[in-house]
């Protein structure tokens, strides 16, 4: 196991599953990970092999044997007819009939109606009154000759989920990971492998669960297909229900009139609404009123009555159009109908996250290592939705007066939530704050940039903080802005945050006007490549050196090769110029390295580049010398992008369309 798993392992002993078990199990049932996690948690959560074979196994059997599928409804009716009663996994809805007095569920996949169902077990679980809740159950058969009875009988029955939970010892045990570990954890327990993504993109994923610990948070995802966006409010939880955005009326979300029963949002904690977008749906005006009211004050009235609860709202759906496309003809919001297409409506969001930025998932992008069960951390969340931590950054930051109270409620929000995911027990630095707070700001301001493009009324406002500790003022942008209009910033701790242009500009004379400095590029960011990096800076250089510890594997010897082509291009016509790598290797890809940078001493002579290389130990800096006088430092050499879907993604081969890791490049002047 990995040292990570190790310490999970030892730390929440009989809480945490292989999350590969998950699909080993599931086959071809449609069950949610949460019910199939709560069985292996019964059986496999341990880190002995034998143990979990066995436990495996028997869940296979359970799944075999008790799970209804809907191709085999009437077998599992005549099976417990033939054996008088038969415990059955199930999705169980409940509904009040007023003309007999008495409760009666439905089966979503046996296609039973209208069985009576104990009062006492509808008072302990009322969640069974919603739109169902999957349980394990003993249903019995017993015929009878009186008139309109049914043979059906539920003997007993029990919701799938964790009946209790620590809190306390839950934020004990998260004191013995690390910052970085326990974002891991949090990773593999929603079912990603960590290695596979980046830390703005950790924090992207990590932000679809502050729904599930922060009341009355409203969330929109809009973005491509295939990233997971839905995957999390229909598998992670129980407390969670993932709806279709164009199946939903006044009367189900919110009150029935005609019987006075309350809708999804008086018994789920998360209420999302999958495919939200799509210009041609339509949507009950009526609703989006409510929706709005709701948003804003956690309550609405239909009649008389006024009702409050708690429910986040989560809006999930496609991008119609490139964000570049979005940016220049429209806005970000531009795929949503036109009754949610509402200035006052959006303004009641508190965070878009900018679903363009994820990746299409890829097998490896999923993780075998241990996580939670997520119907415990599901729990452990809950009781999270208790705390409020929304002030919490005030005690190391003071947002701008020019951010309205909505902006400052939807920050502080944010940046909650975050902190009760990342941080349970309370305890985090300056340092780790500055992150929340950075991604809380530029969630907010993504929604407040596109109401200022729909209605010119919405004031501009200044999206800074003042760092308490030292003064020091900083502005956030969106990433989408930086990219679209080429624009970087400044390194935090700066006075003013202020934007640079990307590249440099001619002076009077014609030339380029080189400028020392440093440019910060961001997770994510794309519209990057070695030529508007520093391309500049290579021009009129006849010898360089290019220093960089990892430059070994095929990834990484792509790299190297783009950029001795960019020097190519750089040098006068049919000019030479020196170009001399120093990297390290080990044993095991020496060899290999040593083979391929013999293929590039000839390949490279042809296009005027004399290419000579030499390995060295103990390389820490990475920086590229130039003869020219100027010295560019590279925090992470010429290793800047995410890894690109092979050779069927055009990523591969434009610099433009990847996704970069966020680093710094400084230029000195010698």
């Amino acid at each position: 196991m990995k040292q990570l798993d190790i310490k999970l392992n030892q730390y929440f002993s009989g809480k945490v599953v292989r999350k590969d078990l998950t699909k080993m199990v599931k086959g071809n049932a449609i069950v949610p990970t949460y019910v199939l996690e709560y069985l292996l948690g019964q059986y496999c959560a341990t880190d002995d092999e034998e143990t979990i074979n066995q436990g495996v196994e028997t869940v296979k059997s359970i799944i075999a044997k008790h799970f209804v599928h809907r191709d085999e409804a009437q077998i599992i009716k005549s099976t417990v007819r033939e054996k008088g009663s038969h415990r059955i996994i199930d999705k169980i809805s409940v509904k009040l009939n007023d003309r007999k007095d008495q409760y009666e569920a439905s089966f979503a996949n046996l296609g039973l109606k209208q069985i009576p169902i104990s009062d006492i077990v509808v008072k302990e679980h009322q969640k069974l009154l919603s739109s169902g809740v999957w349980c394990i159950l003993t249903l019995a058969y017993f015929s009878t000759d009186q008139k309109d009875a049914s043979p059906w009988i539920i003997e007993s029955i029990k919701p799938i989920q964790v009946s209790n939970v620590d809190l306390g010892e839950y934020k004990e045990a998260r004191k013995n990971f690390t910052k970085d570990e326990w974002i891991d954890v949090l990773m593999q327990s929603i079912g990603l492998n960590p290695d596979e993504f980046t830390r703005r993109t950790k924090l992207l994923q990590l932000a679809r669960l502050i729904p599930f610990v922060e009341n009355n948070y409203n969330l929109i995802e809009l973005g491509p297909k295939g990233t997971g966006k839905s995957h999390i409010y229909s598998e992670m939880s129980p407390h969670g229900i993932l709806i279709s955005g164009g199946e939903v009326s006044k009367a189900k979300l919110f009150v029935n009139n005609s019987n006075g029963e309350i809708g999804l949002v008086g018994y789920w904690d998360i209420v999302a609404y999958d495919e939200f977008a799509g210009k041609t749906k339509k949507a009950d005006r009526g609703l989006v009123d409510i929706m709005k009211n709701y948003m804003a004050n956690k309550s609405f009235s239909r009649g008389t009555e006024v009702y409050g609860a708690s429910a986040s709202m989560v809006f999930v759906g496609n991008t119609d159009h490139p964000v570049p496309y979005m940016l220049k003809h429209s806005d970000l919001f531009d795929a949503l109908p036109k009754d949610y297409y509402d200035t006052a409506f959006l303004d009641r969001i508190h965070a878009y996250l900018p679903g363009w930025e994820i990746q299409k998932l890829r097998n490896e992008m999923f993780t075998e290592d241990y996580g939670f069960i997520v119907d415990y951390l599901a729990e452990i969340l809950r009781e999270l939705r208790r705390e409020d931590r929304t002030h919490e950054y005030t005690k190391f930051f003071e947002l701008s007066d020019s951010i309205t109270t909505r902006d400052k409620t939807s920050i502080a929000k944010t940046f909650g939530g975050l902190a009760k995911v990342i941080f349970p027990a309370g305890e985090m630095s300056e340092e780790d704050a500055r992150e929340l707070m950075d991604f809380a700001i530029e969630n907010r301001k993504r929604v407040k940039l596109q109401l200022q493009k729909m209605d010119e009324t919405f004031e501009e406002v200044d999206f800074s903080y003042t760092v308490k500790s030292t003064g020091k003022r900083v502005t956030i942008e969106t990433l989408e802005v930086i990219e679209y209009y080429g624009l970087r910033e400044l390194k935090h701790g700066d006075d003013s945050n202020v934007l640079k242009e990307e590249n440099p500009q001619p002076n009077e004379s014609g030339s380029l006007k080189l400028a020392d400095g440093q440019k910060i590029i961001r997770d994510n960011q794309t519209g990057i490549s070695y030529d508007n990096l520093f391309g500049a800076y290579l021009i009129g250089a006849t010898d360089i050196t290019l220093v960089d510890p990892y430059v070994r594997l095929p990834y990484q010897l792509r790299n190297f090769m783009e950029f001795a082509k960019l020097v190519s291009e750089k040098k006068e016509g049919d000019a030479e110029v020196k170009l001399h790598l120093v990297t390290a290797n080990n044993e095991e890809f020496i060899e290999n390295a040593k083979e391929a940078f013999e293929h590039m001493v000839y390949s490279l002579e042809s296009v005027g580049v004399l290419f000579s290389y030499e390995f060295a130990d103990n390389i820490h800096d990475r920086s590229i010398n130039l003869d020219n006088g100027w010295k560019v430092i590279l925090g992470r050499g010429l290793d800047i992008w995410q890894k690109t879907g092979g050779w069927f993604d055009i990523n591969e081969y434009v610099q433009e369309k990847r996704l970069c890791k966020a680093c710094e490049v400084t230029f000195v002047k010698a």
